[in-house]
């Protein structure tokens, strides 16, 4: 891995962006949307998780955090570890899931190509953290991550995307809460 990608302040403040394997629409009923969101939640409450911003696409997360616990590279280690195998087991016991068998597959092959990984390989390994060091960097990738779904073309307002920070700048903060951007003015 680059020495550009990984945590090295410990306690900074970090854009991190992560992906299902191959990159798969996984993310495309609200019951896989609410495992991301019950996660966050349990790891602002438990594991020291503040976050200012985020994202959740169908394929991929954006988000802008840091770990209280100065742990930042194991909080989202478990975060993934956690809401992969619950993914898994949503896609599992979904009887409306129409891609089951296809998506099932893809994990597990995407496994077998693992060394490290036993049965099924859910995200991409790497999160790409940059650490944001200046209030014009934050800025920047507050704007990226919020921008992303009208990039996509999903919609034409960033506040439109249901899973999205862009709705808790403008005071809705019925999916998640986020910290207070103090840093920002």
């Amino acid at each position: 891995m680059s020495r550009n990608y990984k945590f090295h302040n410990k306690k900074g403040l970090y854009f991190v962006s992560f992906a299902t394997v191959n990159w798969i629409d996984v993310f495309t009923r609200q019951v896989y949307f609410d495992v991301l969101a019950d996660s966050v939640s349990y790891c602002r409450k438990h594991k020291g998780f503040e976050l200012y911003c985020y994202c959740f696409m169908p394929s991929h997360i954006h988000f802008i955090f840091r770990s209280t616990n100065d742990q930042p590279s194991e909080l989202l280690r478990d975060f993934k570890r956690h809401t992969s195998k619950k993914v898994i087991e949503a896609i599992e016991a979904n009887p409306q899931e129409s891609r089951k068998k296809w998506l099932l597959w893809m994990f597990k092959r995407a496994g077998k190509k693992n060394a490290t990984t036993s049965n099924y390989q859910f995200w991409q390994h790497h999160n790409k953290p940059i650490e944001l060091w200046s209030e014009a960097v934050i800025k920047q990738k507050i704007d990226y991550i919020h921008n992303n779904p009208i990039e996509t073309g999903f919609v034409t307002d960033p506040t439109h995307w249901k899973y999205s920070s862009a709705r808790n700048f403008h005071e809705d903060h019925n999916v998640l809460n986020i910290d207070h951007s103090g840093f920002l003015r």
